[in-house]
């Protein structure tokens, strides 16, 4: 406890001093979870930010103050950050490659066995004992559609966005983007399956700026130029989630200045979305993902 109440003073120092640097400053003490000096130097090089947010983490107390700009920032992104350089904390589960790559002296007891719900109320929800209905079994399939409907959304509209780009439909393609946009913007985290959680913290950005280009800008060409990113980590996330059905990841030698491209297909056949009717059948399968 005594521990406790000087890190809080010492936090309180230390926002002072970062609020001087930081506009809009709140600070927030949360726990990270870490073993040594070395995790202290990664904590707070992932948790701090020129002029956006700063970390202090404590070796002794596993606390880190954490003070960021709340106009330009969040406590939400400094924990991601933190999460993906190999820290669990008391939002984010660090993926476990993150985890694995950390040095022998840096590998806590990770206490963490499921994704952290990201606010209190969820968290209140999972602890709450659950009504009994005759048929538990009904309920887990239940919980299992609703996880999977949050990224059914999302690969329904990206395999509508391919198929707009195979027909060469600029308008067509910017409607679907902006269709995905909104379905990559529904997906609660904390409602992920824990494979399918790492990935998301990963690709999360770069999907919804790809589909955000994809909206804005109405020429096939500019479309399909990031249309091939986004297909890229749509793969890593269908590899980690498998949904239902069979889906074809599929590659074009010719696609990208012929440095080749892939995307996603639901059926075997090969339409191509890179060239359309132009050469339609221009490629390959090279993966088949089942569940």
């Amino acid at each position: 406890m005594k521990s406790l109440i000087l890190l809080i003073a010492v936090a309180l120092l230390s926002a002072s001093v970062s609020q001087a640097q930081i506009k809009n400053a709140k600070t927030e003490i949360v726990k990270v979870y870490g073993n040594c000096g070395m995790c202290k130097t990664t904590i707070e090089k992932a948790g701090s930010k020129k002029k956006l947010y700063k970390t202090d983490w404590n070796e002794d107390t596993k606390m880190a103050s954490i003070t960021y700009d709340t106009k330009k920032s969040g406590i939400d992104e400094v924990l991601k950050s933190i999460a993906l350089s190999g820290y669990d904390n008391v939002n984010y589960l660090a993926p476990n490659d993150a985890y694995n790559n950390l040095h022998g002296c840096c590998k806590y007891d990770r206490e963490k066995k499921a994704v952290v719900k990201t606010n209190a109320k969820l968290m209140a929800d999972e602890a709450a004992p659950i009504p009994n209905h005759g048929n538990h079994t009904q309920g887990n399939k239940a919980m299992d559609m609703q996880e999977a409907s949050q990224l059914k959304a999302v690969y329904d509209n990206y395999f509508a966005l391919k198929d707009a780009l195979v027909k060469t439909d600029g308008t067509t393609a910017s409607a679907k983007g902006t269709a995905l946009l909104t379905a990559l913007n529904a997906v609660e985290m904390g409602k992920l399956k824990p494979e399918e959680h790492g990935v998301w913290m990963k690709i999360e950005n770069s999907l919804k700026t790809d589909a955000q280009k994809i909206k804005e800008n109405k020429d096939t060409e500019n479309q399909r130029e990031h249309f091939m990113s986004l297909s890229k980590n749509m793969y890593e996330l269908v590899k980690a989630s498998k949904p239902a059905g069979t889906v074809y990841y599929q590659y074009c030698p010719m696609a990208n200045d012929g440095k080749g491209a892939n995307w996603l297909s639901k059926e075997s056949a090969i339409k191509n979305p890179y060239y359309g009717s132009q050469m339609l059948s221009c490629g390959k399968t090279v993966e088949t993902i089942k569940q």
